[in-house]
């Protein structure tokens, strides 16, 4: 980067809690609706979950309402909370 003096800047490596801070996830929710296939596809689809981690997400979800299946920065989950939002399962950014 290069402020109005021409002088190079360089940014700082963010520390492990302003990391924290960035990183979100992207939470799957229970409901009545959708299938086990639908959703352990839309799991290895969209989050590229293997097919072992999309079932067990899609268990831990059923069975406690809710089940985190990707984290990172908001602009990756957006994309991927959209895709999983068409398919109509029910997730949020958090």
């Amino acid at each position: 980067m290069v402020n109005i003096m021409g002088q190079h800047k360089h940014k700082q490596a963010e520390s492990p809690a302003e990391q924290m801070l960035d990183a979100q996830a992207l939470i799957l929710y229970n409901d009545e609706v959708n299938t086990f296939d639908h959703v352990i596809a839309a799991l290895v689809e969209v989050c590229d979950h293997t097919l072992e981690q999309a079932e067990q997400s899609a268990m831990i979800a059923h069975y406690k309402g809710k089940c985190p299946v990707l984290e990172g920065e908001y602009s990756k989950l957006k994309a991927a909370c959209d895709a999983m939002s068409r398919r109509e399962i029910t997730v949020s950014i958090e």
